[in-house]
C-alpha cells in the first residue's frame, strides 16, 4: 500500500505531505484547492509522461517522492531491486521534473529510467479518472477490457493465432515482393552469373595474392639475392668457385676456419684459468653457429633460380588476380568471399519460382491453419464476454443501476487483423426493454461514470494493491452517490483505495478523510493537507453538501450521512 506521498511545486501545491492508511482514503477540498494535483502527482510518480506545465509558477522543478509498503518478495520489490534500488526499509519513490520539461527517476535511493516506475506501476496502482472514459468511446478499446478481464483463456489462443498471422503476413509480403521484381531478378542473374564464372575461370586461391607478391619479387631480384648468398656463403664457410671465391680470397680464410683456429689456440691454455676456459666455450658455440649458418645458406643458393619463365608466369597470374580485385574485392579472400555470397544469391534467384510455388502452398496452408486460431480465439472471447457482461451487471446493481443490463458483442468479421477477426463492443440497456446500445451512447455523464466504475472493479479486482480514482463519480447524485461510496467502501476492504471526490456521500465513507486547503495566497502549503475526523470531519461535509461548514442543519446533514454510511458497510 501507498503509506505517504510528498508533493513539492506541483501546480498550487508548495510542499504537501499525504499520509494514507489502508482502506478507503478520500481527499476532498475546495474546487482549485489542488485536489487534482494529488492524482497528478501520483501518476509522475508513478512513470506518467512528464509536462513543464506542472512545475509551479517561479520554482525550477517539481518533485514528488512516495513510501510504498510491500510484502517480502512481491514482484515490485523484485523488480525494484534488479534497477539497483536499495528496497530494506520500504520502496521508496521520486520524480522530479524540471521547468524545463527534463525529468529524472529514482528508485530506492538509486537513479534509474522513468520506465522502472510504469512497471512499478503495473504492479502497484492502478489510476483511474474521469479521462479513462474515453476507452468506452473507443471500439478497440472494448476488445482490450475483455481481453484483460478474460486471461489466459483468451491470452493463450491470441498468441497462437498471432503467431500463424505474422507468418502469414511476413510471407504474403515476401512472395508479392518476389513476384513484382520477377523482371530485376532476371537482370541479376546476368550480372551475377557472369562475375561468379569469371572467377571460377580464374580460379583464385585463398591468400595466393600474397603468396605471388612475394615471389616475383624474389624472382626479380634473384641475380643480386644469389650474389649476396653466394659471398656469404663463402665469407662463412669457404667457397667452391666462382666469382665467391676470388671474394672470399681477399679475406683471411672463413668465419669457420676462423673460430677453429681461435678454439685451438684458447684450448692450449684454458686449463689454468676457468674463465679463459668460459671464452673457449663460446669461441666453441660460436662455431657451431658458422657451420649452421653456412649449410644454411648452401641450401638458400640451391633454391634461388634464375628463371625468366617462372617470372613471366607469376606476373601474369598477379595481372589476371587484380582484374577480379578491382572488380570484387580489395583482396583475393575478399574475392571469393563475393563468389560464395553471389553464388549463393544466384541460387536463391534461379529457384525463386520453385520457392514461391512453395511459398504459395504454404499460405493455403497457414490461411486454414489461421481461420480455426480465430475461430477458437472468437470462441474464447465469447465465453469470456457473457460471464464478463453478468460480472459488469452484478457490479451495477450495488450502483443504483439495478435494472441496467451489459453485454458484450463478438462479432466475427471477414478479414483477419493482427488481434484476430473479431469485433467487440461493450453494449448496455439502462432500463428494461430498452435495446441494447453502445455503452458511450446508451449511458448518461452519471451513469457512464458508475459503469466506468463497474468495469475497473470487475477487470482490476485483486490484481493490484491500490486503487486510485480521480473524480469517476462525477454527474452522480444523490441515492447514487451513496451507492458509488458504498462500492468503494466495499472494495476497499480487499485493497487500498484512494478518492478525490467532491460528494459528500462518498466522502461519508472514508476509512480517513484527507482535506486540501489553500491559503490566501492560492498556494497549498506544509500545513495544507491535514486528516479530519470527528467534528472538523463533520464541518467539512457540511461544507460540501451546503457550501458552508457552521450551519447547524448542515452539521446535523453530514452526522446523518455518517450514519447512514456507517449502516451501509456494515
Amino acid at each position: 500500500m501507498l503509506r505517504e506521498i510528498r508533493i513539492q511545486n506541483l501546480g498550487v501545491i508548495d510542499d504537501a505531505v499525504l499520509s494514507l492508511s489502508p482502506g478507503l482514503n478520500v481527499v476532498t477540498g475546495e474546487t482549485g484547492a489542488g485536489k487534482t494535483m494529488v492524482v497528478s502527482g501520483l501518476g509522475l510518480l508513478l512513470g506518467a509522461r512528464a509536462d513543464a506545465g506542472l512545475v509551479r509558477n517561479g520554482a525550477t522543478a517539481a518533485s514528488i517522492e512516495g513510501l510504498v509498503e510491500v510484502p517480502e518478495g512481491h514482484p515490485a520489490l523484485v523488480r525494484a531491486q534488479e534497477a539497483g534500488g536499495d528496497t530494506e526499509d520500504g520502496l521508496i519513490l521520486a520524480r522530479t521534473v524540471s521547468a524545463e520539461g527534463r525529468s529524472r527517476a529514482h528508485v530506492g535511493g538509486r537513479s534509474a529510467p522513468v520506465g522502472v516506475l510504469s512497471d512499478l506501476r503495473e504492479l502497484l496502482v492502478a489510476v483511474h479518472g474521469q479521462s479513462d472514459q474515453w476507452r468506452l468511446r473507443q471500439p478497440d478499446q472494448h476488445r482490450v477490457v475483455l481481453d484483460g478481464f478474460a486471461g489466459t483463456s483468451v491470452a493463450e489462443p491470441l498468441a497462437r493465432y498471432t503467431a500463424l498471422y505474422d507468418e502469414h503476413h511476413q510471407l504474403r509480403t515476401e512472395l508479392d515482393e518476389l513476384r513484382a521484381l520477377a523482371r530485376d531478378r532476371a537482370r541479376e542473374i546476368d550480372v551475377l552469373t557472369a562475375g561468379v564464372e569469371e572467377v571460377e575461370a580464374v580460379d583464385p586461391q585463398p591468400g595466393e595474392d600474397h603468396e605471388l607478391r612475394a615471389e616475383d619479387e624474389r624472382l626479380a631480384h634473384a641475380e643480386g639475392l644469389r650474389g649476396s648468398a653466394g659471398l656469404a656463403h663463402a665469407l662463412v664457410a669457404g667457397a667452391s668457385g666462382g666469382p665467391e671465391e676470388e671474394a672470399a680470397d681477399e679475406v683471411r680464410g672463413n668465419v669457420v676456419e676462423l673460430l677453429a683456429e681461435t678454439r685451438a689456440t684458447l684450448g692450449a691454455a684454458s686449463v689454468h684459468d676457468p674463465a679463459l676456459a668460459e671464452l673457449e666455450r663460446r669461441a666453441q658455440e660460436l662455431g657451431y653457429l658458422a657451420a649452421d649458418l653456412g649449410a644454411d645458406l648452401a641450401a638458400y643458393l640451391s633454391d634461388v633460380d634464375v628463371d625468366p619463365a617462372r617470372l613471366a608466369w607469376v606476373q601474369e597470374r598477379r595481372a589476371d588476380l587484380a582484374r577480379l580485385q578491382r572488380k570484387y574485392g580489395d583482396t583475393v579472400d575478399e574475392v571469393l568471399a563475393w563468389a560464395k555470397e553471389a553464388a549463393a544469391r544466384l541460387d536463391r534467384l534461379v529457384t525463386a519460382d520453385d520457392r514461391a510455388e512453395a511459398m504459395q502452398a504454404r499460405l493455403e496452408q497457414l490461411e486454414a491453419e489461421l481461420t480455426a486460431a480465430a475461430a477458437e480465439l472468437t470462441a474464447a472471447r465469447t465465453a469470456a464476454a457473457q460471464e464478463f457482461g453478468q460480472r459488469v451487471t452484478q457490479e451495477l446493481a450495488h450502483l443504483a443501476m439495478g435494472k441496467a443490463v451489459v453485454q458484450v458483442a463478438v462479432q466475427p468479421r471477414e478479414t483477419f487483423l493482427r488481434h484476430g477477426a473479431d469485433d467487440v463492443e461493450i453494449l448496455l440497456a439502462a432500463n428494461p426493454g430498452a435495446p441494447p446500445r453502445s455503452v458511450a451512447k446508451a449511458a448518461s455523464g452519471g451513469e457512464l461514470s458508475r459503469v466506468m466504475l463497474a468495469l475497473e472493479v470487475v477487470t482490476g479486482s485483486g490484481d493490484v494493491p491500490t486503487f486510485v480514482f480521480d473524480e469517476v463519480d462525477a454527474g452522480v447524485g444523490g441515492k447514487a452517490a451513496l451507492d458509488v461510496g458504498a462500492r468503494l467502501a466495499a472494495l476497499a476492504r480487499s485493497a487500498q483505495v484512494i478518492v478525490v471526490t467532491h460528494l459528500a456521500q462518498v466522502a461519508a465513507f472514508a476509512d480517513q478523510h484527507l482535506v486540501v486547503h489553500k491559503t490566501d495566497d492560492g498556494h497549498v502549503t506544509a500545513s495544507g493537507v491535514a486528516a479530519v475526523s470527528g467534528d472538523e470531519r463533520l464541518r467539512e461535509l457540511a461544507r460540501m453538501m451546503a457550501g458552508v461548514e457552521d450551519s447547524g442543519v448542515a452539521i446535523e446533514h453530514a452526522r446523518e450521512l455518517l450514519t447512514q454510511a456507517g449502516q451501509a458497510v456494515s
